[in-house]
């Protein structure tokens, strides 16, 4: 009986989900082609369909392996007996992927295979709630210290989500600056807990003041004309 090495088969994962990472990102999920996949990870058709059956499947392991990190993170956050520096460790931790060349096309990917495979719209949805749960903590633990919240913890918690969701969807737009729009991010975080008491900074007008709803529209219309 042949067996198997758990590292090699680890690594051998990581590598189709990279190669997969960016066929998505370039071409969307309808127009990837597995063949394409396999020539990216070195790889035959055989060996992709041993790890994945199929594409809706390498999807949910490609969005999958943010989890264990993003509970790491959490329990960073929790840990540090600082709750502002355990708040601004988990935001910075939330937006690093914004800098990611491919952020635009798997935001894009996201939105759309959310919306058409429940499985995956449960794993985003139960790491989100996780998150949100984190956030409120956080801001309970600031509330209780005597800093004076912009709302109840549970909804800057649900702010603070919207801010971060609404960043990754404006990614693709031009002129966007991932390091300016962390910094901001954060300002505007360092406002709704209370923890400075400078209102966050203005923007002028302009594309990325597009409301939540017109972004998700956005990167759904992205992924369908693939």
């Amino acid at each position: 009986m042949r067996t198997v090495d758990p590292e090699q088969h680890a690594r051998r994962r990581a590598q189709i989900l990279a190669a997969a990472a960016v066929e998505f990102a370039e071409h969307g999920v309808a127009g990837a082609s597995t063949a394409s996949i396999c020539r990216r990870a070195g790889i035959g058709s055989g060996t992709l369909f041993h790890y994945f059956a199929t594409k809706r499947e390498l999807v949910r392991a490609l969005f999958a392996a943010d989890l264990p990190g993003n509970q790491e993170a959490r329990d960073a956050a929790v840990a540090d007996p600082d709750p502002t520096a355990g708040l601004r460790r988990l935001v910075s931790h939330l937006a690093a992927d914004l800098a990611d060349p491919l952020a635009p096309g798997l935001t894009a990917v996201l939105v759309l295979q959310v919306n058409e495979d429940p499985e995956l719209a449960e794993l985003v949805g139960g790491d989100d709630a996780a998150t949100r749960a984190t956030l409120t903590t956080l801001l309970s633990r600031l509330a209780v210290a005597g800093h004076r919240l912009a709302f109840p913890p549970e909804r800057a918690a649900g702010w603070i989500q919207t801010l971060i969701d609404a960043s990754y969807l404006s990614v693709g737009e031009n002129g966007f600056d991932a390091a300016a729009q962390t910094a901001e991010l954060h300002a505007i975080v360092d406002w709704v807990a209370g923890t400075t008491t400078v209102a966050p900074p203005g923007r002028p007008p302009g594309p990325v003041v597009r409301t939540h709803r017109q972004r998700c529209d956005g990167a759904r219309q992205k992924e369908i004309t693939r």
